[in-house]
């Protein structure tokens, strides 16, 4: 049986409004080399929206953004540095079209301060291809003989026993 390699990606940016354009085209190309062709829309609009709205809102524009997929669900990290950024009133927005087009969304803070948004696309059943048992195949080694002739089990346990002195049995 094949086991699914989850995949990961890291990427750390300055945000400018040039910048937002190439990020979104390094996720696409990313997304594309992972066979996620159909993710590539709603990933890349919703790292774009988030990329856009720290370039406005925040003053330190140092990011990074995290793609992880484990064949089942890839999630989409962007994580600033800026403390002050308050994503429920400078990304406001943001967060209502990330919960809009993902299937799961949240934001945290980590320990320096900085705050991580994350949204999450599930792999959609009718676009997943499915599994096909494979047939057994035929053996072909030989397999073991049987005994030419069975003896009886009294007659291999008499000649045994004879051979054996009395104290030993």
């Amino acid at each position: 049986m094949e086991t699914a390699v989850p995949c990961y990606y890291h990427l750390d940016v300055e945000v400018t409004p040039d910048r937002v354009g190439q990020v979104r085209r390094i996720l696409a190309a990313h997304l594309r080399y992972w066979d996620l062709e159909n993710l590539v829309e709603p990933v890349c609009s919703g790292a774009e929206m988030l990329l856009r709205g720290i370039d406005e809102h925040a003053s330190d524009k140092n990011t990074s953004i995290e793609l992880w997929w484990n064949h089942q669900h890839l999630i989409t990290a962007v994580g600033g540095n800026d403390r002050a950024l308050r994503p429920d009133q400078d990304l406001r927005g943001c967060l209502r079209h990330l919960a809009a087009t993902s299937d799961g969304w949240g934001c945290c803070a980590i320990g320096t301060g900085a705050k991580v948004i994350w949204f999450s696309q599930r792999a959609r059943a009718g676009e997943r291809v499915p599994l096909v048992p494979t047939p057994p195949e035929p053996i072909t080694q030989e397999g073991l003989r049987l005994p030419r002739t069975l003896l009886p089990a009294a007659r291999l346990a008499a000649p045994a026993a004879a051979g054996v002195p009395e104290g030993a049995r």
